[in-house]
């Protein structure tokens, strides 16, 4: 794969892990279960929303055909949006929500914090900018993981159930596609063992805090990476994308 596609898709699907991630945050607007997470989950689908914004400014740059971050984020179908599976399954309950920004936040800083060294300059701005944000995002999630494993029959009950339920979702974070693995060996992306590596000591440490139980590791869903996603990516996007799509080139 030549370097220019292969950076094109690597940025893109880092700019769909936080526009998908962060919509799937924004659905507890006004849903939160206290008014200081409702808070706290808007500010951080906030985040990824500036985040997702960056990386597909640069993606429409690298492509070279004019198209916007706008253009990425509405006019794309589902089979062409590259984010891991993990990212856009339903909120479910907050115990889910948690276990699940869990998973992705301990896998998202080390990588943030990774590509502040990548010769890409752009891509290095970007991840200056993330690191801030992606180590308060894993902070709230770790603390809130540890409050219900530790807390309650039900609240541990709960968080195990969800962390036993998104397992399968993990190991695509860290099965590079051709793409990645051209960056890798140009040096311009980290090797994500070297993420693995740090996601699992993090894994390990929260999840001990917790009394949760680490799952044993197994199948594992892919696909997220080469535009087979679940269904529920389907309807995800006819929300994300219903008012440019209803009313094309609509100004505020």
């Amino acid at each position: 794969m030549e370097r220019s596609e292969a950076l094109f898709r690597t940025v893109l699907r880092l700019g769909d892990n936080s526009l998908v991630l962060g919509h799937r945050l924004s659905e507890w607007c006004g849903h939160g279960p206290q008014l200081e997470e409702d808070i706290a989950q808007a500010n951080i689908a906030l985040d990824l929303l500036g985040q997702a914004r960056n990386y597909l400014t640069y993606a429409g740059e690298i492509e070279g055909k004019g198209r916007t971050e706008d253009d990425l984020a509405y006019l794309r179908t589902e089979r062409q949006f590259l984010n891991v599976k993990l990212a856009e399954l339903p909120k479910g309950d907050y115990a889910h929500t948690i276990a699940r920004s869990f998973l992705f936040d301990a896998f998202h800083l080390p990588l943030q914090q990774a590509l502040t060294k990548s010769p890409d300059e752009r891509l290095a701005g970007i991840a200056g900018k993330a690191v801030k944000e992606a180590t308060y995002h894993l902070r709230h999630s770790s603390e809130w993981l540890v409050r219900f494993g530790d807390g309650t029959e039900e609240s541990h009950r709960r968080a195990q159930a969800a962390i036993d339920g998104l397992w399968m979702y993990t190991g695509e974070l860290f099965a590079p596609d051709e793409a990645e693995r051209t960056l890798i060996e140009a040096g311009i992306l980290p090797d994500l063992a070297s993420i693995k590596a740090e996601w699992d000591a993090t894994v390990a440490r929260v999840l001990a805090e917790a009394t949760l139980v680490r799952p044993a590791d197994g199948w594992m869903a892919r696909g997220g990476k080469d535009g087979q996603h679940t269904e529920h990516l389907g309807f995800l996007l006819a929300e994300l994308q219903y008012l440019p799509r209803a009313f094309p080139g609509a100004q505020w």
